[in-house]
């Protein structure tokens, strides 16, 4: 989703989270994540770099608020891949952000292609598929919900919600 956002909109920018998680045969450190030890992590959070984080399925995820405030200064718009924690922190510290929610077509759709990708093992995915029907219930604090049933069709409805906070800036 978000390759192709950036695809259409060349003024968005994707910020690289950091992650302890290990990396995937296919991921690219620095492309797909910024993988880092726990220590390096915990020393990160310890010299106030996120603008969140967050512990997810045993592993800690954050973004870079020196890398977000880089390219919102270049003049970009920035797009934040994060879970429900993660958002809410960053209500907390950036209010005028636009928060969109994407939801799975429906919670066996979300595990049919769990499956598919084939990069978790039983216990993981039973996991995370819990952890997504408790955060399906943060929707409503969205200010928008996008249900991605369809790759293109769902950038392009999340591309409108953008060009229409673009021009009621």
């Amino acid at each position: 989703m978000i390759g192709l956002l950036r695809k259409r909109d060349p003024r968005l920018r994707y910020s690289i989270s950091y992650t302890t998680r290990p990396r995937r045969e296919y991921e690219v450190d620095g492309v797909h994540y910024s993988f880092v030890d726990e220590s390096t992590f915990r020393r990160l959070i310890a010299e106030g770099e996120f603008l969140e984080h967050a512990s997810v399925g045993g592993y800690l995820y954050g973004t870079s608020a020196r890398r977000v405030e880089e390219m919102q200064d270049a003049g970009d718009d920035v797009i934040l891949k994060i879970d429900v924690q993660g958002a809410e922190q960053v209500r907390r510290r950036r209010p005028d952000g636009i928060f969109i929610f994407l939801a799975p077509p429906s919670m066996d759709e979300l595990l049919r292609r769990r499956r598919e990708r084939g990069t978790e093992d039983r216990e993981v995915m039973a996991a995370r598929q819990r952890l997504a029907e408790v955060e399906m219930s943060f929707a409503d604090r969205y200010d928008y919900v996008v249900v991605n049933d369809d790759a293109e069709r769902a950038a392009g409805e999340v591309e409108e919600i953008l060009e229409r906070c673009r021009s009621s800036r």
